[in-house]
C-alpha cells in the first residue's frame, strides 16, 4: 500500500506541475490595429517604400551613400572576379589585368575601398578551402600593393567553399575558384 500511495503522490505532482506550467494561448491582436491590417474606413493600410538613393531622410545615417550601393555599403559587379587555378593561390597573367582595372577604379574613387573575397571550388574541406580562400584573397591583396594601393584600403575575406556547387563539373567548378573584388564604401 505504501509504494502505490508513493506512485500515485508522483503522478499527482506531476500532473499538477505541467498543469500549472501551461499557460493560455496569446490573444491576437485586431486586425485594424496592426500596421497593416484592415483600416477603419475598410481599405488595408500598407506600408510605402522609401528610395534611399536618393530620398533619405536626414538623421537616418543614409543619406551619405553613394548610388549603386546597397544597405551594407557594398557594390557588386563593378569589378570582375579573378579566377585562380585549381588548388594555387598564383595569379595567372591573364588575371592580372583585372586587378589593374581594380586599381584603377580606386585610384580614380579615392573614398571606396575593396573587399577581396576568396571562393574555392567543392573539392576539399571546410578547413582547407577556408585557408585556400584567404590565400587568394591574400595574393590579390599584395598585388594591388605591388600596383600602389594603400593596403589600408583593401580588406581580405576568405568564404572558402561555402558558395560553391556541389559535385560540379570543370567549368563550374573553375567559376567557383575566384576572388570576388567587391567595392565597398
Amino acid at each position: 500500500m505504501n509504494i502505490a500511495f508513493k506512485k500515485l503522490s508522483v503522478v499527482i505532482v506531476a500532473a499538477a506541475v505541467l498543469l500549472a506550467g501551461c499557460s493560455k494561448k496569446p490573444k491576437r491582436p485586431d486586425p485594424s490595429a496592426t500596421m497593416l491590417g484592415q483600416g477603419a474606413d475598410g481599405g488595408y493600410n500598407s506600408l510605402q517604400p522609401m528610395d534611399i538613393s536618393t530620398g533619405a531622410a536626414p538623421g537616418t545615417g543614409l543619406e551619405g551613400r553613394d548610388a549603386g550601393f546597397d544597405l551594407n555599403g557594398q557594390m557588386r559587379g563593378v569589378l570582375e572576379s579573378v579566377y585562380f587555378d585549381f588548388d594555387s593561390s598564383s595569379i595567372k597573367g591573364s588575371e592580372r589585368g583585372k586587378l589593374e582595372a581594380a586599381a584603377v577604379h580606386l585610384r580614380d574613387n579615392p573614398t571606396h575601398r575593396l573587399l577581396l573575397e576568396g571562393h574555392c571550388d567543392w573539392r576539399g574541406t571546410a578547413e582547407y578551402n577556408l585557408g585556400l580562400g584567404d590565400r587568394r584573397a591574400a595574393a590579390a591583396k599584395e598585388f594591388l600593393g605591388t600596383l600602389g594601393i594603400s593596403t589600408d584600403r583593401l580588406e581580405t575575406l576568405s568564404k572558402g567553399s561555402l558558395e560553391a556547387v556541389k559535385d560540379a563539373d570543370k567549368g563550374a567548378a573553375a567559376k567557383d575558384r575566384r576572388v570576388e573584388l567587391v567595392v565597398v564604401q
